[in-house]
């Protein structure tokens, strides 16, 4: 058994803006449940503290002359405690966790995050007397890079790990910021937290953790090359032998067709004829024509050029002459945002577009749909085409990242040999997405064989249990590196 600080900037339900919170909620839960003792660590947002009940204060603490309490709680419907760093200072505030309300980044989120992990420094080295010292420090994301840097500076360390969830986000900042933090001169170098004449956090963790992950294997061979390495790919070339992939598992209680209380109706692989009385509740309910033989086509997603919205946009016209109907959930960039909403008012009968998050029209969209559609130009590991893939919708991808190393082309070869459970084409052109979806609508017409593709979709394991498994091996690796370079 091993001790994990597990530490994340968002968490689901206390405080979430994409992936990264399911992650940060099943996997602690998954390692708890492999006799792990794993506690997280989160910037106590207002929104967080509205949800917990009474938490506990552990320690107080000052940085930057900033007063600082470690308060402790459980995960709602979870047993996994968590550790709340409140500094009010620079957490108590409306607006997201790293935007404000205009959506420009809160001009202090070098100072925040530094905070956060100055925090998780002093837990891993017991400073804060609480009884309790972790063997592995968990980060993710550039908000827990700095942990890795400052920690590499003492001999008699946890081991450390970081997760990289997306290499885009990387938490850049002016050399004057790096002064400001009164960061040791010796990490001022390329070597260490300088990128370009900038400070990166992420690199605090691409540098000096023990062992680098992604969230999928595919995506941790990308990031070696320049289109996906955002400029990282020397240093991570440099440290291939410690990067490695694991792919996300996804939380199958909050997603089990079977017994998800969103729906209008549950199935099973074994009911899976009832999978269309959804359709009709979400035509219904988005006032599209209701029509059992129409496929309807989802879209969950931020609405950034990552997942592929100019590809869709360009292709729109040809996509809208084909027999289908489209949903679309999502929020982002206002220029897709209204591009979208244009389609839409113009199309009324084929396509509706929601704008914003919706959890409980998420899972709807994901068990009324036939297919799900994600054409990201890169995705670390994605979650909704494994929902889709556990809902016997079946999703039509680009060979990316995690959408390569789950969905499995429907080619002739694939289902003959029973492994097809999706679409997959080359990014980044309208073209292949149009011919992709055509190829989906043929055999959609096929229905012996389209039930067969859903049922082997459905048969897929992505439990987090599975995954948590890597995890603690990693962990091993991690122990093993750090016991290599101390002595």
């Amino acid at each position: 058994m091993s001790n994990i600080l597990y530490m994340t900037s968002e968490v689901f339900p206390l405080i979430k803006t994409g992936g990264l919170a399911d992650v940060a909620s099943s996997l602690p839960a998954a390692l708890l449940e492999l006799e792990q003792d794993v506690r997280i660590l989160l910037p106590a947002y207002p929104e967080v503290l509205e949800k917990v009940k009474a938490p506990r204060r552990l320690a107080t603490a000052s940085y930057y002359n900033l007063d600082v309490e470690l308060l402790e709680t459980r995960l709602p419907d979870s047993n996994v405690l968590t550790w709340l760093v409140h500094c009010p200072a620079v957490f108590d505030r409306p607006g997201g966790p790293y935007m404000n309300s205009d959506g420009q980044p809160w001009h202090d989120n070098a100072l925040r995050f530094a905070i956060f992990c100055k925090v998780a420094v002093d837990i891993a080295l017991d400073n804060l007397a609480l009884d309790w010292q972790p063997d592995i420090v968990h980060g993710n994301d550039w908000q827990s890079g700095l942990t890795m840097a400052l920690l590499s500076q003492h001999p008699s360390r946890p081991a450390t790990v970081f997760t990289v969830h997306n290499l885009a986000y990387q938490g850049l900042f002016d050399y004057p910021t790096f002064r400001d933090l009164k960061l040791a001169d010796s990490l001022w170098s390329m070597q260490g937290l300088e990128f370009y004449g900038q400070l990166s956090f992420i690199k605090g963790g691409l540098v000096f953790a023990d062992r680098i992950n992604t969230v999928s294997p595919t995506y941790a061979m990308e990031i070696l090359l320049p289109a996906y390495g955002c400029g990282l790919e020397g240093l991570l070339q440099h440290r291939r032998d410690r990067l490695s992939g694991i792919i996300n598992g996804i939380d199958q209680k909050v997603w089990d067709p079977g017994t998800d209380p969103h729906l209008a109706v549950t199935y099973t692989r074994k009911t899976l004829a009832k999978k269309i009385q959804n359709k009709a509740a979400l035509q219904e309910k988005l006032g599209l024509p209701v029509n059992a033989k129409i496929p309807v086509i989802g879209f969950i997603s931020r609405m950034v050029e990552q997942k592929g919205l100019d590809i869709i946009l360009q292709g729109m016209l040809d996509i809208l002459a084909l027999p289908i109907q489209m949903v679309i959930l999502g929020t982002g960039e206002v220029h897709y945002e209204m591009q979208l909403a244009e389609w839409a008012q113009e199309h009324p009968e084929q396509l509706k577009v929601i704008i914003g998050y919706n959890e409980a029209l998420s899972h709807q969209i994901e068990a009324g749909s036939d297919m799900f559609l994600m054409p990201s130009l890169f995705e670390p590991c994605g979650l909704n085409q494994l929902y889709s893939l556990r809902y016997g919708t079946l999703p039509i991808v680009t060979n990316v990242g995690g959408l390569a190393d789950t969905v499995v082309d429907a080619s002739p070869a694939n289902i003959e040999n029973a492994t097809a459970n999706g679409f997959v084409f080359k990014p980044n052109s309208s073209d292949e997405l149009l011919a992709t979806l055509k190829r989906a609508l043929q055999l959609y017409q096929q229905t012996r064989l389209w039930r067969r593709l859903q049922v082997t979709a459905m048969s897929s394991d992505f439990s987090w249990q599975n995954s948590a498994r890597h995890y603690i091996d990693l962990y091993k690796s991690a122990l093993a590196d750090r016991d290599a370079a101390i002595h």
